[in-house]
């Protein structure tokens, strides 16, 4: 008897699901409870934007979550500075840092995907259009036993040559936010310790990597967001 009980119980795990779409959720949630029924239980909590799922995450009420699905693009929270899946994965290793993130996302440029793996070193990183059923389970079964799991379209952009990467170090990607923001350039300076020559010197270097036709603040700033820079 003893070991008819040991064997039966079970592995529970709480997930979070973050997408803006019902559909999508639900079709999560499906896969989620066929995997492995009888050695795992699963309890979902799910959010349909930024701002649900803000609150949930900072809950002190809420389950310590074991996984979380996150969609990268969905409604953002303004008021907390909460714009994407990406700003909830960094919450979420805030507050829960055992949690594994598993990033689901329609952007298939290089430059994104190779930011997202260096801000947000997410466990599963998902390409939508590579997403099935049975990826999902796949994806699944790779991050509960502690591996990486990257999908196809994902393995195939990273093995593209270095030369198409484009890197920029922190005083950029704060004189792109601040210029985000409407910060005149002469300003910026107020903001940054590095000088007014230096800040004009950096944003030719970063139009001139962007390739900016008109050579516009805003174009640049519309560019490197494009591209996943800030």
């Amino acid at each position: 008897m003893k070991a008819d009980l040991t064997t039966s119980i079970k592995n529970k795990s709480n997930i979070l699901i973050v997408d803006d779409h019902p559909f999508i959720i639900e079709g999560y949630k499906n896969a989620i409870t066929r995997y492995d029924p009888n050695k795992h239980e699963f309890f979902i909590s799910q959010a349909k934007d930024c701002k649900s799922a803000y609150e949930i995450i900072t809950d002190p009420e809420s389950p310590v979550f074991d996984i979380a699905f996150l969609d990268i693009s969905m409604p953002a929270y303004d008021e907390k500075e909460i714009f994407s899946g990406e700003d909830l994965a960094k919450l979420i290793l805030e507050h829960m840092p055992n949690c594994k993130i598993i990033l689901l996302t329609m952007y298939t440029e290089l430059l994104k995907i190779k930011t997202i793996i260096r801000t947000i070193n997410p466990n599963g990183l998902i390409i939508k259009n590579d997403l099935t059923f049975d990826e999902l389970l796949f994806a699944f079964d790779k991050v509960i036993k502690n591996e990486k799991y990257y999908s196809q379209s994902v393995v195939k952009m990273l093995h593209q040559s270095p030369a198409n990467s484009i890197e920029i170090d922190e005083f950029d990607k704060q004189i792109l936010f601040h210029l985000s923001k409407g910060t005149l350039t002469e300003d910026i300076p107020h903001y940054i310790p590095i000088s007014l020559i230096a800040i004009e010197r950096r944003k030719t270097n970063m139009k001139e990597l962007l390739k900016i036709k008109s050579g516009s603040d805003e174009e640049l700033v519309k560019e490197a967001k494009s591209k996943g820079l800030f």
